[in-house]
């Protein structure tokens, strides 16, 4: 079996009651397929008055006898039924079992396709939720090298493709290749020299489609991917829509996004095409077997004698009935390749390793009681070292600042703290412990962040303010809304904490959407607090009221400032000035001022500006 509809068929187990259902009753819908064309033997011997009478009832023989045992006794009913009550009325009979059976396998069919739907949707919801639960635990490392667009695009697109093409063939897998072999059975007990006919050229039919599709699977995960980047190109324009109209930029950003979708235009078509050759293609090879058939079973019946032309008449619409699922079977082998491009997709992202997890034996860690130590680390993102035998203690109650020019590896710092990365070389301890040694949750709920770009989510200012604290009350928020100095105008808005604020905050300015975002770091109460350039993005006077928010929350915490605007430090206990992931002066405002170092130098090109 395939290795990718292993894997996939494993989020089926939950629904395994419904696949039953779905066998059980496929299994009828099939039985009941070939029967229904069985009965239309008896119909047509009445209706062309062919086939010998039999006046005196068949007496079983045993199991090898059992096909002229049944042949005799259809004979012996329909002449004892035709002499009692006339012609008309036994078709009149026959009609009705023809209608009751065909009914009964139609029935079949809805429920084996009720019971199916369940476990299709279940499937495709629950790979949904695999695939979104993964998201949030892989690492940023994973995503830095991935377009959002194009994990979207695997959540949507793909896992759709999945259900069409994987979950589809569930369908099939059960009821067309049963309803041919019954078909066969009953083909064999009409007439096993032309059901041996048939079979001469089935294999040939098989073998011309087949080669069809094999070009299917590599056509689909281009277009998959395609599909992918022109997500990326939406969410990013989208998300810098003022910056493309401001450069006049929409008509590259337009024929960027026309390039991609005329790529994913040639490939679609080319699949489709492709795609939709197997039905053509099938029932063309399926209706030359007929003519065929045709041809030969006319010599069995009207040369050698011995088909009745009732029998040959139902073995052909039995044949015919082949073709169905045969174009059912031929459709899902395409399906097939084209799930395994999707599959393979979606599995990538499952069955990701995440690197940065709790340790099976990790430590539960509530309180902060002592230091942050950090010792020696060194780190890279991809070959070039970022920090090197970096050092640091962060003792409880003090605030660390973190200055130097871009790229000299500050952020770098919160983001291992934080473990949204591992170190390389080192070790950074909590309390003396390894913060790899503690539970990765209790770990972040022991730190607030507040980083240079106000994240906020298209929700009530109360909701984004308790993503960490969910038992919150109101007035808990409007108390730390107050500290984060942003109640003034939260007060005015229509609604309060219960206002809508857009996507990503859009209906608030800039130092408004800062302060929430320190709002949200009060009401989660965290003994550390981390801000990456909180003010660094504000006009002054925005500035000027987030600076206070922030003193107001650093007040009794252990903070580590990472700063671009140094009068917002000064007052710092200690600051580390940062070149190139290295140390080169640490010390006190007044201290660093006395060095007449970086630092100095620093002050100075920032009073000059």
């Amino acid at each position: 079996m395939n290795e990718y509809f292993k894997k996939i068929i494993y989020f089926a187990k939950p629904y395994k009651s419904y696949a039953y259902l779905n066998i059980f009753f496929n299994i009828l819908y099939a039985l009941f397929s070939a029967l229904s064309f069985v009965a239309l033997i008896p119909m047509l011997t009445v209706l062309f008055h062919t086939g010998e009478k039999i006046t005196e009832k068949p007496v079983y023989q045993g199991i090898t006898s059992a096909k002229d045992y049944l042949e005799q006794y259809m004979s012996y009913f329909i002449t004892m039924y035709s002499d009692e009550h006339g012609a008309q009325n036994t078709l009149m009979v026959m009609a009705a079992l023809i209608i009751s059976l065909f009914l009964l396998k139609n029935l079949f069919n809805y429920w084996a396709m009720y019971f199916i739907t369940f476990l299709r949707n279940g499937v495709l919801k629950d790979i949904r939720n695999a695939m979104f639960k993964k998201s949030l635990e892989l690492p940023l490392s994973f995503f830095s090298e991935k377009r959002k667009g194009d994990i979207i695009s695997r959540i949507t697109s793909d896992v759709l493709e999945i259900q069409h093409s994987f979950l589809s063939i569930l369908e099939v897998l059960v009821r067309e290749p049963l309803t041919i072999v019954f078909t066969i059975v009953v083909m064999f007990g009409i007439s096993t020299e032309l059901t041996i006919f048939v079979f001469i050229f089935v294999p040939i039919s098989g073998i011309i489609i087949s080669k069809v599709g094999k070009s299917l699977k590599k056509s689909s995960q281009k277009a998959s991917e395609e599909q992918g980047y022109f997500l990326s190109i939406i969410e990013e324009s989208l998300s810098g829509l003022k910056v493309i109209k401001s450069f006049n930029s929409e008509k590259t950003f337009n024929d960027k996004f026309q390039d991609s979708t005329m790529s994913f235009y040639d490939l679609n078509n080319k699949i489709l095409n492709r795609q939709n050759l197997s039905s053509p293609l099938s029932e063309f090879l399926g209706i030359v077997t007929i003519a065929v058939l045709l041809v030969y079973g006319g010599h069995l019946v009207l040369g050698e004698g011995t088909l009745t032309s009732a029998s040959f008449i139902a073995y052909i619409g039995m044949a015919y009935n082949i073709l169905t699922p045969a174009k059912a079977m031929s459709k899902a082998s395409y399906s097939l390749k084209r799930g395994n491009a999707a599959a393979e997709r979606v599995l990538q992202v499952l069955e990701e390793e995440n690197p940065i997890v709790s340790k099976e034996n990790a430590i539960a860690k509530a309180d902060f009681e002592k230091e942050i130590v950090v010792e020696n680390i060194s780190f890279k993102y991809e070959d070039e070292y970022v920090l090197k035998d970096f050092n640091l203690t962060v003792p409880k109650g003090k605030t660390v600042a973190l200055v130097g020019q871009s790229g000299s590896g500050k952020s770098t710092i919160a983001n291992l703290l934080t473990r949204f990365w591992d170190i390389n070389e080192g070790v950074i301890k909590i309390d003396n412990q390894d913060i790899r040694d503690v539970k990765l949750d209790d770990l972040r709920g022991l730190i607030g962040l507040v980083t240079q770009d106000s994240i906020l989510f298209n929700d009530t200012i109360k909701n984004n303010l308790k993503l960490g604290n969910q038992d919150a009350t109101d007035e808990q928020i409007i108390n730390a809304l107050k500290i984060a100095n942003a109640y003034e105008f939260v007060k005015d808005l229509p609604n309060g904490i219960d206002t809508n604020i857009g996507d990503a905050g859009n209906k608030l300015s800039g130092g408004q959407k800062q302060r929430l975002s320190i709002a949200r770091a009060v009401l989660k109460n965290p003994p550390i607090m981390i801000l990456d350039e909180a003010t660094s993005a504000l006009d002054t006077e925005s500035e000027k009221l987030v600076q206070v928010a922030l003193d107001n929350m650093m007040k009794n915490r252990t903070s580590i400032v990472i700063a671009h605007r140094l009068s917002t430090i000064q007052k710092a206990d200690l600051i580390v000035v940062m070149q190139k992931g290295v140390i080169v002066e640490q010390g006190t405002h007044e201290e660093l001022i006395q060095l007449n170092g970086t630092y100095s130098k620093l002050v100075t090109l920032q009073s000059l500006e």
